[in-house]
């Protein structure tokens, strides 16, 4: 489809409108006439900024993280702690847009991340981790907070404490006494799993890593 000589909306405009009907339907809810209309214009005006679907898509999840607010630098060089804020604060941009998250799960390429990255190394290195855990410190948190972020935003909401409900007394005895007893909810139990994990990391290093 040949695209309009004069752009009639701008890419962010269409973003934005994208993210709001996904928000609003989920992504099986997005379509490029039902996108168009939301913009008041026709849907080979899209054309002009995007290839297809996808890309519109792509854009969205790269919006969506973008969310994340980089938390202040402790001048005590504590990178744990910046590490465990910068976390909570990207659940918490993904969170607002639960139904977009099966699209992250898709969608998002490791190269829109790269600028937090490189801060993120900078950050590490000014408070003397050696480069050489760099990337197991990085690749280790960003496995860890993508996967447990998109499992919950693809759960209803709740601020209550985490229970595994169909969990039967009888045949489930230790798990029901469990889930009883815990007194933590989906945003505490995230932040602990974040801070042990630092923790070892911190602790252990690569010392104990199989060799290739």
């Amino acid at each position: 489809m040949a695209r309009p000589s004069t752009p009639l909306i701008s890419r962010e405009a269409t973003i934005q409108a994208a993210l709001r009907i996904i928000d609003e339907d989920g992504p099986e809810g997005l379509s490029l006439p039902r996108l168009a209309r939301e913009l008041n214009v026709k849907a080979p005006s899209l054309y002009h900024h995007f290839s297809d679907k996808n890309e519109i898509l792509a854009e969205v999840a790269k919006t969506v993280v973008a969310g994340t607010q980089l938390p202040p630098k402790s001048r005590s060089g504590d990178w744990q702690e910046w590490f465990t804020q910068l976390s909570l604060n990207f659940r918490t941009a993904v969170l607002k847009h639960r139904r977009a998250a099966p699209i992250l799960l898709q969608m998002l390429p490791r190269d829109a991340l790269t600028e937090l990255y490189e801060e993120a190394a900078g950050y590490l290195r000014e408070c003397g981790v050696p480069d050489s855990q760099l990337v197991q410190i990085l690749d280790g948190l960003e496995k860890f907070s993508l996967g447990a972020t998109l499992t919950e935003a693809m759960r209803p909401p709740s601020r209550a404490r985490v229970r595994f409900e169909h969990a039967d007394p009888e045949t489930h005895p230790v798990l029901t006494v469990a889930s009883d007893a815990n007194q933590l909810n989906a945003r505490q139990i995230y932040e602990g799993a974040i801070r042990s994990y630092l923790l070892g990391v911190s602790h252990f290093g690569l010392a104990n890593a199989p060799e290739a």
